[in-house]
């Protein structure tokens, strides 16, 4: 059996980036494939980029509601039975596709195929790897440790199960995985597939606090419960955004414990969700022992170190 890929990239103002992201799409190594790119209405150098390859791929550019929405329109004018999402700012690593193809021909029970990331920088170098984990539903609720441009996942989903949600700006990805794995097992492959850019503009970095605000909500509308961990980690990040504190800076590390604990227990509150006694054993050990303390070990991807 031939699977076609349909490989959809959603794209806004990234003209200083896409070209790679095209010319890592072109060199995957298969034979039947087809590349939909969705601008939103791009002024930059965007355009003149895309007209160079009209001959190896297909293109719109109109305004449209955000970058669900581009996604969306990409897998209705595709056909392919593959789907694989890549953001204009990503990039493909080689032979990707030739592994998820045969992985896919070779399984025909298995719906989504997911691999390891690196985080990279502006310039395509590695930051560090994404922390990627073997396939565990609940474990996904508590974390998500699945790379957006290393997934790959049948058209027979979307008909059943439906696209991603548009009213979503940060976590759509993470919301259509939680979707689909309640129905279907992810297929972990060790194998890099991909590297997913961060920098100091980006919407991952440049918007934290909105982001993990998102998913608690998500959570919230959705499941009608949000993991300790996402409300841990909006707080922490909420601690960070809003005061002048440095978790790594030990003479700032008492009062950030205490604008913490403060923090975690108003969005408790405003969440109206309980209070476990093992979350208040941990905010008991945040202020005892501040320096071995989750937010302690805790880091975010930065763009401006490189290993």
């Amino acid at each position: 059996m031939n699977l076609q890929f349909s490989v959809v990239t959603p794209s806004f103002r990234q003209g200083r980036f896409i070209e790679r992201t095209i010319q890592s799409v072109l060199c995957q190594e298969v034979d039947d494939m087809e590349y939909m790119i969705c601008d939103g209405g791009s002024e930059d150098e965007t355009i003149s980029i895309l007209n160079k390859y009209n001959s190896q791929l297909r293109w719109i550019s109109e305004p449209d509601q955000g970058q669900s929405d581009a996604i969306n329109k990409g897998i209705a004018m595709t056909t392919g039975e593959i789907i694989a999402w890549i953001n204009s700012d990503d990039i493909y690593y080689p032979g990707t596709f030739k592994i998820v193809k045969q992985v896919f021909e070779n399984n025909s029970d298995v719906q989504v195929i997911y691999g390891n990331a690196n985080w990279i920088d502006e310039f395509d170098k590695i930051i560090q790897p994404f922390p990627t984990e073997p396939w565990n539903y609940q474990r996904l609720k508590e974390t998500c440790y699945v790379c957006q441009p290393a997934v790959f996942f049948r058209r027979t989903l979307v008909e059943k199960l439906g696209n991603l949600d548009i009213s979503l700006n940060y976590c759509m990805d993470y919301e259509l995985w939680l979707r689909y794995g309640e129905h279907h097992k992810f297929k972990y492959i060790t194998h890099t597939f991909a590297g997913s850019r961060m920098y100091s503009s980006n919407k991952t970095l440049g918007s934290r606090l909105v982001a993990h605000r998102e998913i608690t909500d998500m959570f919230q509308n959705k499941f009608r419960r949000i993991p300790d961990s996402w409300l841990l980690g909006y707080a922490l990040v909420k601690v960070e955004e809003t005061t002048n504190l440095n978790r790594f800076n030990d003479s700032q590390l008492k009062d950030f414990s205490k604008a913490l604990i403060q923090t975690t227990l108003l969005e408790y509150k405003t969440k109206k969700k309980f209070i476990s006694p093992l979350i208040i054993a941990k905010m008991v050990f945040w202020w005892f022992f501040p320096k071995l303390s989750w937010f302690r070990r805790t880091k975010w991807p930065n763009a401006e170190s490189n290993n």
